[in-house]
């Protein structure tokens, strides 16, 4: 069987949005994981097919790009967000955010695929301040050199309600009576779930987006304060949100790092916060202006 469009990355917390969307407006999925078990909520979409499938070897890959439609198009939200220091970054940011998507783009001309859609991130820049930044705008610049008809997202920091950003601080906020917070006056412009995966869905049936970057950001900009503040009021905590000296916040982040558990900070997290996460001055907003939508607040986030 051939599929409308093949989604990378869609296990995740945008992608699990985006491959409802797309099914609403009548496109068959091919949708690649090799987390199979925690992909259940899926399965209740009967027009996304589940694949068992490693993306990150090149020969599953292309088997996967040659089932799709040469009308079809491919997606790649694949993003991770913390790795080991090193110049210009780690292998895991090198593997998911440039290798990646240059086996995509070599799998898609084998089978003479046109259409991508790739997600990158606000502030990506091949000589930003943080590996994430550099290793996102390595990836751009792949994308935009191929001969692809691509479009490249770039959204400020994604809310919802299975997010990673809002429900970590809401969670933090529960466990003490104070949280000590360096960097508080970073500035921030969280953009919904539901209007990034919209923009997507639009992307694929106006060509004029064809090789374009959009920024995609929300109606409000928040300092990094002010998000926890509003993390802690959605958790119903009074938890007080204290600022501290930059210098403490890079030693929480170095002891998270070597915590044996998951990363809630890193030190090219704060790397990446020494320039605000915002629509650029004289910067278009693509969701309104390009994709007419009405974008969602953080406080009506449900």
């Amino acid at each position: 069987m051939k599929y409308d469009i093949l989604l990378i990355g869609g296990n995740g917390f945008v992608g699990r949005v985006l491959a409802a969307q797309l099914q609403a407006q009548g496109y068959s999925v091919l949708l690649p994981t090799s987390h199979l078990a925690a992909a259940r909520e899926l399965r209740m979409l009967p027009k996304v097919h589940l694949e068992d499938a490693d993306v990150h070897e090149f020969d599953e890959l292309q088997s996967l790009c040659a089932r799709i439609k040469s009308s079809g198009a491919v997606i790649n939200l694949v993003g991770v967000l913390h790795d080991k220091p090193a110049m210009p970054y780690g292998k895991v940011f090198k593997a998911a955010h440039v290798d990646l998507p240059k086996n995509v783009i070599t799998a898609m001309q084998m089978h003479d695929l046109k259409r991508y859609l790739h997600m990158s991130a606000l502030g990506a820049d091949s000589h930003g301040p943080s590996m994430y930044q550099r290793s996102k705008g390595d990836g751009e610049a792949a994308v935009k050199a191929s001969q692809l008809d691509w479009t490249i997202f770039r959204p400020s920091v994604i809310f919802g309600a299975q997010d990673q950003f809002i429900n970590l601080f809401a969670k933090l906020t529960k466990l003490s009576p104070a949280l000590p917070l360096a960097n508080h006056q970073a500035k921030f412009q969280p953009v919904s779930v539901d209007d990034v995966a919209t923009a997507f869905v639009m992307a694929l049936k106006m060509p004029q987006t064809i090789c374009h970057s959009y920024d995609l950001v929300g109606p409000t900009i928040y300092t990094m304060k002010e998000i926890v503040e509003f993390a802690a009021r959605r958790a119903k905590t009074s938890c007080a949100v204290i600022p501290v000296p930059a210098f403490v916040g890079y030693l929480q982040a170095l002891a998270f790092e070597f915590l044996p558990v998951p990363t809630l900070m890193s030190r090219d997290n704060i790397a990446s916060m020494r320039l605000p996460n915002i629509l650029p001055i004289n910067g278009q907003d693509a969701l309104s202006e390009v994709f007419g939508v009405s974008r969602r607040s953080l406080e009506g986030m449900k």
